[in-house]
């Protein structure tokens, strides 16, 4: 008994899909790692809570009557420009102070937004003596 195969089947066609049939398989889609998928935004006022607790942590507690430290950031791609606002004791080292929290903030910014910051502008809003003793007399002016 002879048994014959469907035209093709066998054959050697490559390419071809089942059988030899139709047209080929499609391939398998190529999977992308997550890291290389989509886009990530880190919003400003984000990076700007992030330099605001960096610069507590530089600096320490406010005076007593004083205001926590403040900050604006203006991000353009993975760059970030910060200006932190804080009120420090008097007298202190305000040059140690403020160097003090540049670099916390440069540091803290790049390690949790992964963002260069190549300034940080400290500006000093307001001075508490440590020899007064109210918050409306702790202004040294």
């Amino acid at each position: 008994m002879t048994v014959s195969a469907a035209p093709g089947a066998g054959s050697g066609e490559a390419g071809r899909g089942p059988a030899g049939l139709g047209p080929p398989a499609p391939a398998a889609p190529r999977r992308i790692p997550p890291a290389e998928r989509g886009a990530t935004r880190i919003a400003d006022r984000v990076v700007a809570k992030i330099a605001a607790q960096a610069a507590r942590e530089a600096v320490g507690a406010p005076p007593e009557g004083g205001a926590a430290p403040h900050a604006a950031v203006t991000v353009h791609q993975d760059v970030a420009r910060v200006r932190v606002s804080l009120e420090l004791g008097y007298p202190s080292d305000l040059g140690a102070q403020c160097g003090a929290v540049r670099r916390r903030v440069a540091e803290r910014v790049r390690a949790l937004a992964g963002m260069e910051v190549p300034e940080v502008a400290v500006q000093i809003e307001r001075l508490h003596s440590a020899h007064t003793g109210t918050a409306d007399r702790g202004r040294i002016t």
